[in-house]
């Protein structure tokens, strides 16, 4: 395991963003709790949020109580001795999505498998055969960027994105993958659809999904999928 070599990045007045890494790697996941769980005791009643990435860990901080000289001298010491926490990996929930793969919810299956050499159930296969780490949450309100999928399904984004992806479309994009929350444009491909509800106002825990949760993508029939409620309308094809 590589050691980080942090660098501050100013984030307004009252932020700064840690970059420990440059890479996407799951290991990064243990220095970021760890680094996340210092922030909290040594800012204390300073700290208003946290917003861990891949590589990055931003802290935001109340400059009433706490200037930026003041906040990056505490992240300086605090980075002095890092070490990583595994119990940050372990402590997140596990999590399995079922998932109804097929081209009329999953329009780029075809060409997915035409990109990568494989056929479509291979990759099915290869998609839903691992479990992926929650690495960060963004772009829209519960969508939890996962990872990393096989090497055999690297696919680049859409040159194009669609104006509307359906609520629930699971997606791959380079070697992340995703569960659309809400209906939204999206440039991701599309291989199928979970009848998991990823976002709920209603819920106490509005998403699902935490950054060091552990996700599994189970395929179900369309039986099942209609049977726990999935919406089976196809997907527009066209960006």
């Amino acid at each position: 395991m590589s050691r980080p070599l942090p660098r501050l990045e100013p984030a307004g007045l009252d932020g700064w963003i840690v970059r420990l890494f440059n890479d996407i790697d799951e290991a990064n996941l243990s220095w970021l709790a760890a680094l996340a769980d210092r922030c909290r005791t040594a800012f204390g009643a300073a700290l208003v949020d946290m917003v861990p990435s891949y590589t990055t860990l931003l802290i935001t901080f109340d400059p009433l109580l706490l200037s930026p000289a003041e906040a990056r001298d505490r992240l300086m010491v605090l980075l002095d001795d890092l070490e990583p926490d595994a119990s940050g990996m372990a402590g997140g929930q596990v999590y399995e999505l079922p998932t109804w793969y097929d081209p009329s919810v999953g329009p780029d299956l075809e060409r997915v498998a035409g990109q990568t050499g494989l056929t479509i159930d291979e990759v099915i296969a290869v998609h839903s055969g691992k479990s992926y780490r929650v690495f960060a949450l963004g772009f829209a309100p519960g969508f939890a960027f996962m990872g990393l999928t096989d090497p055999g399904l690297d696919c680049p984004r859409l040159d194009t994105p669609r104006q509307r992806v359906p609520v629930g479309s699971v997606a791959i994009a380079a070697r992340q993958t995703a569960a659309y929350p809400a209906e939204t444009p999206g440039g991701w491909n599309l291989l199928g659809r979970t009848c998991a509800r990823l976002f709920d106002r209603h819920r106490e825990d509005l998403s699902l999904l935490k950054v060091g949760d552990e996700v599994r993508f189970v395929p179900v029939s369309r039986e099942e999928f209609e049977r726990h409620g999935g919406d089976t309308t196809p997907t527009e094809d066209r960006p």
